[in-house]
């Protein structure tokens, strides 16, 4: 999956006059984490987090007179604030990738850009779950089987197999290392995977579900 594909192509836009306040609330209304900021000309210059917008209300609030504060807030903006040290990518990033670069940089979102450095979209947090959540097929229903494998070339071709062998259709797939540990997560167009999971313990596989991990949270 690429980055191009998943963007997003309508999302809210601030200049730098804008003022901090209705940052504030458009964060707000559209549950953001950070928005991006354009010049008049729509030419990316920046972005805003909401931990900025957060810090910079308070501050001007101390020892301040109501009319005080009003009259501030209605000068305050963004320009004040904003932030110019914005990553980006391109559309035909791997989303893997872009995920990764921003849990490396602590980054609520990145702009995507094409070959002229044009704004064309816009990555953020949101997106990436939304992206997990599709990837692992859980809004598809079925059922779900978690093993632990041998960290060995042929195992999932090994998994497919069997679950093939017994007419099931595979909705998703995804390996996880957990403490040196291999596991492998299947979800199955089945409604009970007992079946399966008796098929693939008959082979060797381990079968695992969350008791077997919770001497790992208490």
């Amino acid at each position: 999956m690429y980055v191009g594909l998943k963007m997003l192509r309508d999302f809210v836009k601030v200049t730098p006059q804008t003022l901090v306040k209705d940052a504030q609330k458009q964060l707000e209304d559209n549950k953001l984490w950070m928005l991006l900021v354009v010049d008049d000309e729509g030419k990316l210059v920046g972005y805003v987090r909401k931990e900025d917008v957060s810090a910079a209300l308070p501050s001007i609030m101390t020892s301040l007179e109501k009319h005080e504060i009003t009259y501030l807030m209605s000068k305050l903006t963004v320009e004040k604030i904003y932030r110019t040290d914005i990553k980006t990518v391109a559309p035909e990033t791997e989303i893997e990738g872009a995920a990764d670069m921003m849990y490396e940089m602590n980054l609520a979102g990145l702009a995507v850009v094409d070959a002229d450095g044009e704004l064309i979209g816009y990555i953020n947090r949101n997106v990436m779950l939304d992206v997990l959540a599709e990837q692992m097929g859980y809004r598809e229903g079925g059922s779900r089987l978690t093993l632990e494998v041998e960290d060995r070339s042929g195992v999932l071709y090994e998994v497919a197999g069997v679950i093939a062998n017994m007419k099931i259709s595979i909705i998703s797939t995804g390996t996880f290392f957990y403490n040196g540990r291999r596991v492998v997560v299947v979800r199955m167009d089945a409604e009970d995977p007992s079946l399966v999971a008796a098929a693939l313990e008959d082979r060797g596989y381990k079968v695992v579900t969350a008791v077997d991990f919770e001497e790992e949270w208490t």
